[in-house]
């Protein structure tokens, strides 16, 4: 939620600001600022709406100055308007804060400072930070020690970039559950809330941890723990390239993420498998054959698109594993006593690494003695450094809100998760897993062709896309990328839909089917391929349209669907990883159709860092 980028250096810091907003803005864009200090005093400009609009604000009113810190707002407190964007000043505006996360002691904590005499002007709970700053600086003269004392009066999350007139040669960065790294670069130094913002300056890192602050001068870094000890922190380096966060002539990151997926499997798989040999291994996957052998039980955790992966693997780890396995909805897993012990695996799920209800659920699950195994997209994320063991999809930078390529990626790493799980159980042969691993190599090459045949998707969607409702059925491994199918549409079409396993139909929602509902089911070829196909006849025999997604060589299905897409054949184990694509670019150029805002739907960010 929400970006924040800061700069100090030798050079003007409002260009850098303003770019590096931009790689953030889908992190939150209802609202935008940047504050700087030049001669020694702040100048602030912000407003609601996007980056755009303030950038006609500093024409109107440009700044200067080689230090200044900026942010991109998704609204958790406060409607977006002018007065809500951040940064938030103190009340002699010599004092001024960019926040992510929620402070949930702060009406409290406001009403304390109004009656000291504290005027506030938003509605905001991040302006509480600015006037304690202010407070704890009259008491002890020093920025850092205000900053300090200031964190440990708030109750919540937070990623902070501070400024101030008092010390205007200093930039504080601090983090508790809202990520905030600094990129490291000749004579200039920055802070952002994501790799992406920083990748076209610098490849050098350093990841703050809970409860850490930074004291940034031209000069120096000084990185200090909750009681103010100075620790010696390592220096990461990005393997992401700039060009990978750019658009290369697509019209939108959405479209570029949909048709990078085949290189990213194959990023994502290569080195981990043999085929020859049926090995896996994952370099940090830090789970010992005794420890894998012990595992009676595999419980996943994720949310929204993730989760819908998790469900995939659900069926996997059943099938092939021959473990009970569930999935449980982050935000729910830590208050619903889960059942948890030392013989759990537990699977958690995000792309960003810094959903907050996955983060929760993973630290309640250790607390309970699980074994905890993160897939998450992003090096050096909280989650992947909170867990015992993890698994980077290797997707590269994913900027459209809609994820596309983290999934499919997170649907790799579980499939050969669950083949490594097999291998160590005995569940599978060598041979089985051969093939098993042959089909995965397979899947990218099947994958460019379905994205070499997109125009067929486009002509579909220019018959459906004055729909206001529609339903994706599914069965099996069907029946999550039918949930899928749906969110994707949903999010940046604004269509209401949703999925079903196909069998559930006719126990409430056939009562919506009608000759103006698009029905898209996923009816591959399968021993539940007959019942599917009577779930086509429920529908027809009720005036619904039928889209139908198949395998290739299937000429019975035409005469049931108004629609058809082939999928290239496929074995039903990565079926679901193939089926996604059709349903990824029905929900693209629907909206692109309908004139929606597609890398930044309405109301969504990015990384959802607060519960």
């Amino acid at each position: 939620m929400c970006g924040i980028f800061g700069y100090i250096g030798k050079r003007e810091a409002l260009p850098f600001i303003l770019e590096g907003l931009k790689k953030l803005e889908y992190r939150g864009y209802d609202s935008a600022g940047v504050s700087t200090i030049q001669h020694g005093k702040i100048f602030l400009n912000k407003s609601c709406g996007k980056i755009a609009r303030l950038e006609e604000v500093l024409e109107a009113r440009p700044i200067g100055g080689s230090i200044g810190i900026g942010h991109t707002r998704w609204a958790t407190h406060g409607k977006p308007s002018d007065e809500n964007s951040h940064p938030h000043s103190d009340c002699s505006d010599q004092i001024t804060v960019v926040h992510n996360g929620i402070i949930e002691n702060y009406l409290e904590l406001r009403r304390q400072l109004a009656e000291e005499g504290h005027k506030f002007t938003s509605a905001t709970d991040t302006e509480v930070i600015a006037h304690l700053i202010e407070k704890y600086f009259k008491e002890t003269g020093s920025l850092e020690t205000a900053v300090r004392k200031t964190l440990n009066a708030i109750d919540g999350s937070y990623a902070l970039g501070v400024i101030s007139e008092h010390e205007p040669d200093k930039l504080i960065a601090a983090r508790k559950g809202s990520p905030l790294l600094i990129g490291i670069e000749e004579d200039e130094t920055f802070i952002a809330s994501d790799i992406s913002a920083l990748i076209k300056y610098t490849s050098r890192v350093i990841y703050l941890n809970d409860y850490e602050l930074a004291v940034i001068t031209e000069n120096d870094i000084v990185i200090k723990d909750r009681d103010g000890k100075t620790l010696k922190k390592n220096i990461s380096f990005i393997s992401w390239d700039p060009e990978s966060a750019e658009k290369c002539g697509y019209t939108h990151f959405m479209l570029k993420e949909i048709h990078e997926q085949p290189n990213a499997i194959r990023k994502t798989i290569e080195g981990r498998i043999s085929a020859e040999s049926a090995n896996i291994h994952f370099d940090e996957l830090n789970l010992t054959e005794k420890e894998i052998k012990n595992i009676n039980r595999v419980v996943f955790t994720a949310c929204g698109t993730s989760w819908h992966a998790a469900l995939v693997g659900e069926y996997l780890i059943e099938q092939m594993v021959k473990l009970p396995a569930e999935v449980e909805y982050a935000a729910e897993f830590r208050y619903r006593h889960p059942v948890i012990d030392d013989k759990t695996l537990v699977i958690a799920i995000s792309q960003s690494g810094e959903t907050a209800d996955t983060l929760a659920a993973a630290w309640e699950a250790k607390s309970l003695g699980a074994k905890v195994i993160s897939i998450c997209n992003v090096v050096g994320s909280t989650l992947a450094r909170d867990s015992h063991g993890v698994i980077y999809t290797q997707a590269g930078p994913e900027i459209g809100v809609a994820s596309t390529k983290a999934f499919t990626t997170q649907l790799s790493v579980i499939y050969l998760l669950t083949l490594l799980l097999a291998r160590t159980k005995g569940t599978l042969t060598g041979a089985e897993i051969k093939n098993y691993i042959h089909d995965l190599i397979e899947l990218p090459g099947k994958i460019e062709q379905v994205l070499a045949r997109e125009h067929e998707i486009e002509k579909i969607a220019q018959k459906y896309y004055l729909s206001n409702n529609a339903l994706f059925l599914g069965r099996g491994k069907g029946f999550p990328i039918a949930l899928e199918g749906a969110l994707k549409l949903k999010e940046i079409s604004y269509i209401h839909a949703e999925g079903y396993p196909a069998a559930e139909m006719k126990h409430g929602p056939i009562a919506l089917i009608d000759q103006n509902m698009p029905v898209v089911v996923l009816a591959m070829t399968g021993k539940r391929y007959e019942k599917i196909l009577g779930n086509i006849e429920e529908v027809k025999a009720r005036g619904g349209q039928v889209i139908a997604i198949a395998n290739e060589g299937d000429n019975y299905i035409q005469e049931k669907a108004d629609e058809v897409f082939y999928l290239p054949k496929s074995p039903i184990a990565v079926s679901p990883i193939l089926a996604v694509i059709p349903l990824q670019l029905l929900a693209y150029y629907i909206a692109v159709k309908r004139g929606c805002h597609i890398d930044q739907p309405r109301n969504l960010a990015k990384s959802v860092t607060v519960e």
